[in-house]
């Protein structure tokens, strides 16, 4: 998209607010009129109780909108669909958790704001508080997930632990962050099922993150053949199969004997993508050309399978199996 300039964001921000800005403004003007109108001072009173009310919510409402305005404004300079959106995935993160977080704000600022109008709630607030002892012990572990969640967001907005579209691994299951909100994480898993995990969690527990730095990534093929196999002419045909992959990123390309077991060796080949997807798919290819390769050139070294026990004979059920011996 393109960078607006400074004058043109500006103009956005209060194209966006006017609607409000002139609604607040009339509210103001019937709270400074109301007082000289010909009216029952006690509707007046209550009038004017309404209107500030009314007015306090426009205001909190004007807050909101301009925070959300400037939030997009801010982040048209940067584009999710390029091919390297590190920077645009981590500021596009910053910006939606801290605009929840700063929502949060004012609406409790907000609130606060149109209790103090009413005189009862400034003059008895405290012994109301004081003798509420219970409720408020009560109300204070109920909102604990809540704050713990808003501090963490906050946590995750400053420090990114995680992003939008991050490939993780939690609860030994792999899928991208589609959604941070304010309280928790939606995580679109492989299958397409959603796995909703809380804010907190990617703060005290542990995950893997495969796109923290980059979304380069190393895959790994293992092989299990016989200890007759060209060990050789087997590498010399998975780096072959592996540089004429479109889907290689040519950096890391290499076969090694990772193990020598009794009956088999298990190799494994090791090769670089882009992305998690191409490993994938890179991983697949080499498997599926390095079996048939095996399957043409040298058949005797794939493991054979284990031969079957021989079937015990049963006896007929209508003879009777024989007593037991007994010792006299």
């Amino acid at each position: 998209m393109p960078i607006l300039a400074p004058r043109m964001r500006c103009m956005s921000l209060l194209e966006a607010v006017s609607g409000l800005t002139r609604l607040a403004f009339l509210i103001i003007a019937l709270v400074i009129v109301l007082p000289v109108a010909p009216i029952d001072p006690t509707a007046i009173a209550v009038l004017t109780r309404i209107l500030s009310l009314a007015t306090i919510a426009l205001l909190g409402w004007i807050a909101v909108t301009a925070t959300h305005v400037t939030g997009d404004l801010y982040l048209r300079r940067f584009r999710l669909d390029a091919a390297d959106n590190l920077l645009a995935r981590k500021h596009t993160t910053q910006v939606r958790i801290m605009r929840r977080v700063v929502d949060t704000l004012i609406v409790v600022l907000t609130v606060s704001a149109a209790l103090m109008t009413f005189q009862s709630v400034r003059q008895y607030g405290v012994s109301l508080f004081a003798s509420a002892g219970v409720a408020g012990l009560v109300a204070g572990l109920a909102a604990r997930p809540m704050l713990s969640n808003l501090i963490a967001g906050i946590q995750i907005a400053t420090t990114q632990p995680i992003r939008l579209d991050d490939e993780v691994v939690i609860e030994n299951q792999w899928g991208r962050i589609e959604e941070i909100t304010s309280t928790y994480v939606v995580i679109r898993l492989w299958d397409l099922r959603r796995l909703i995990v809380p804010l907190s969690y990617f703060i005290e527990k542990p995950f893997e993150s495969w796109t923290r730095k980059s979304t380069k990534l190393i895959g790994a093929v293992s092989l299990h053949v016989s200890y007759m196999a060209p060990i050789e002419r087997l590498r010399e045909k998975a780096l072959e199969i592996v540089r004429a992959s479109p889907l290689w990123d040519g950096d890391v390309a290499k076969l090694q004997v990772n193990e020598a077991k009794e009956a088999a060796l298990e190799l494994r080949v090791l090769a670089s993508a882009r992305t998690s997807g191409a490993v994938a798919d890179l991983r697949t290819e080499i498997r599926e050309k390095m079996i048939t390769f095996l399957q043409r050139e040298y058949p005797t070294c794939l493991p054979q399978p284990a031969a079957a026990p021989a079937p015990q004979p049963t006896r007929p059920p209508d003879v009777p199996s024989p007593p037991a011996s007994t010792s006299t």
